[in-house]
């Protein structure tokens, strides 16, 4: 998928993060961890986190298996490609 294309919007968010075990969002140094089928309010959190203030799905966003980087973190990148 190419972002600068198409455009990912809240009413998008549920079909592209079916099956997701685990969403980490970052913003700087705050990362966030939801755990989609544990958090009982995982929609309105990845809402909050995913999403920037255009309304469109943040970038750089990396998938991994089930396991989704949302924003930019070292920390995080690092423990998923080391």
């Amino acid at each position: 998928m190419n972002a600068t294309k198409e455009r990912i919007g809240a009413d998008q968010l549920e079909e592209l993060f079916d099956g997701a075990t685990t969403v980490v969002a970052a913003k700087g140094k705050k990362v966030v961890a939801i755990h989609m089928a544990k958090d009982e309010d995982a929609m309105e959190l990845l809402e909050a986190h995913a999403l920037g203030p255009t309304g469109n799905l943040r970038a750089p966003t990396l998938r991994i298996g089930k396991r989704w980087l949302i924003g930019f973190n070292e920390d995080e990148y690092g423990k998923v490609i080391s």
